[in-house]
């Protein structure tokens, strides 16, 4: 019984002390947690050279959850963009298993009247991946019948549908400078629980204060071991405003999962990555 767990970004200045060398900074990360967003993709392919690289420091059951470019997804919203896509599968093809699912993160103007598009995009998408997409339209959100619909075209490709939760975030006015450039950034939709696959993905964001943070994912917690019991395999991402803490909470959601479910796989014990020193 294996939960992934995650964050944003696999480096932050915050966490410099955990991996002081550059080049192996992916390395350390994978050491603390088994997942990672793949934002970075989202604005340009990387080299079959660059992801192999990310391979060779992350175990064969790390998980990356990769981004499609913004050529694709925002400005070309999905249209004539088949070249863009095969020249994105194969650049991360070096990832082999880890490469968990592509993530399709559409723009907030991507309303229920573009379903259309999205199901003849996702019909043309190799079936050697896993998809996820993510929305932003408040519709998709706020009224059954449109979020029933997407669920629909999502369910006939085996797609899942990735919710961003940011409920904690707006729960209360902003405290911090990171949290009111958040409250500007992100998306203020409804919160969404169900799962469509056996491979759940959850991106939570909370607050800059780790005991705010951790007492809004209650809900994500009993949501994994609701899916672990069920025998799916969910992976959760841990946003805070800074991401100063996001490491560590990470890991705190991942125990808080654990005490629930005493044979849940534990994660992989960090290294003492601090430089060496001559005394």
């Amino acid at each position: 019984m294996q939960l992934h767990v995650g964050c944003a970004q696999w480096t932050h200045t915050a966490w410099q002390d955990r991996q002081p060398h550059a080049k192996s900074r992916l390395r350390d990360y994978a050491g603390w947690c088994n997942a990672v967003e793949g934002n970075t993709t989202f604005y340009g392919t990387p080299t079959r050279q660059t992801v192999a690289g990310w391979a060779e420091q992350t175990a064969p059951d790390f998980r990356f959850v990769v981004k499609l470019p913004r050529t694709i997804t925002h400005e070309r919203r999905m249209s004539d963009a088949d070249a863009e896509v095969r020249a994105f599968l194969e650049a991360v093809e070096p990832l082999g298993p880890r490469a968990h699912a592509i993530w399709v993160q559409l723009p907030a103007s991507f309303a229920p009247t573009d379903l259309g598009a999205l199901a003849r995009f996702l019909g043309r998408l190799p079936a050697n991946h896993r998809y996820a997409v993510e929305v932003r339209h408040p519709a998709f959100f706020d009224d059954e019948r449109t979020a029933r619909q997407l669920e629909y075209v999502l369910g006939r490709t085996g797609t899942e549908w990735i919710p961003f939760d940011t409920t904690t975030l707006f729960a209360t006015r902003p405290g911090t400078e990171a949290e009111r450039d958040a409250w500007t950034r992100k998306p203020r939709v409804a919160l969404r629980t169900a799962a469509l696959t056996d491979h759940p993905i959850v991106r939570y964001i909370g607050r800059d204060d780790p005991e705010v943070t951790a007492a809004g994912w209650t809900r994500w917690v009993d949501a994994c071991v609701d899916w672990l019991g069920e025998g799916r395999s969910p992976t959760v991402f841990v946003h805070t405003p800074d991401n100063a803490d996001a490491l560590t909470l990470a890991r705190r959601f991942h125990d808080d999962v654990g005490a629930r479910l005493p044979d849940l796989s534990p994660l992989p014990e960090p290294t003492d990555s601090a430089p060496m020193t001559l005394f």
